[in-house]
């Protein structure tokens, strides 16, 4: 009997925290389903873990809580603490992602920015360098026009008088050394032509046709030896007409002993066109 006196209270003793654990487990499985009605505005998508307001029969504070129940308890946080751990990963990298992807456009952008500066530049040349061609073509056109509206106007260069003895026409030594002196001159050069003209003493047809072969020897010379073209030569006999000098002085014409011959350079402004333009005149001919 008093076995069973001792025994009954004992019994109660132990009996008291297996209730307590099953209480607080009930607690704990209907915790769940009030918290999934909760709100859910969180990193987690999740709804906040809210503390019970009593845990079993001890309270917030269990003596004789067993591994079982404390590991319960830890693992809804341990899950909410796991899954913190991903967000943030995940966050980071996309973070690094967003960074790298606004670098690459950054740079991108700036070698656009620097192409485009260097295609201004090259254009910006262009530009210059199209108008300094416009100015020159300018400039010739302007040449051109005067030369074309000057082109037969042509100025004595240099003038060579060849004198012959009466019903002489053969050239001598000193008139040819003369020519030679004036043929080289207009060697290769453009826009000249060679007056000729030739004067006798005497009277009529007589006289025009000694100064005319005269003349011809000269043109001879010039063609044959010196390679002048013909279409650059312009020939006349005079006969006994006053010699251009006299004519020009108004004085009265004096009387030809012999015969002699003028030979003339004319030039036009065709030879200073081709110069400026930098065209090679040697061996050239019009």
């Amino acid at each position: 009997m008093n076995r069973l006196v001792i025994a009954l209270p004992l019994a109660a003793v132990l009996a008291l925290p297996a209730l307590a654990q099953t209480t607080s487990s009930d607690q704990n499985q209907a915790q769940p389903s009030a918290s999934q009605s909760s709100s859910t505005d969180s990193a987690t998508g999740k709804a906040p873990l809210a503390p019970p307001s009593r845990e079993g029969f001890w309270g917030r504070i269990n003596p004789f809580a067993r591994k079982n129940y404390v590991k319960r308890q830890t693992e809804p946080i341990r899950d909410r603490v796991n899954e913190l751990d991903d967000l943030t990963a995940a966050n980071s990298k996309q973070i690094k992602d967003v960074d790298s992807r606004a670098q690459a456009g950054i740079k991108l952008a700036s070698d656009k920015a620097d192409q485009a500066d260097q295609h201004a530049i090259d254009a910006g040349n262009k530009a210059t360098n199209a108008q300094q061609s416009a100015q020159l073509a300018t400039t010739r056109v302007q040449n051109v026009e005067n030369v074309v509206k000057n082109i037969d106007q042509y100025k004595a260069s240099n003038q060579t008088e060849i004198r012959f003895r009466p019903g002489q026409t053969v050239l001598s030594k000193n008139a040819k050394d003369a020519l030679d002196q004036m043929a080289t001159s207009v060697k290769g050069q453009r826009g000249y032509i060679i007056e000729v003209q030739g004067f006798s003493s005497g009277k009529g047809q007589a006289a025009i046709t000694t100064s005319q072969k005269m003349a011809e020897s000269v043109v001879r010379y010039l063609v044959l030896t010196q390679d002048i073209p013909v279409y650059r030569i312009y020939l006349v006999g005079m006969g006994n007409a006053p010699l251009p000098s006299d004519e020009n002085s108004g004085t009265k014409a004096k009387s030809i002993n012999g015969g002699r011959v003028e030979i003339s350079l004319l030039k036009n402004d065709l030879e200073q066109l081709s110069s400026n333009a930098g065209a090679p005149t040697t061996g050239s001919q019009q």
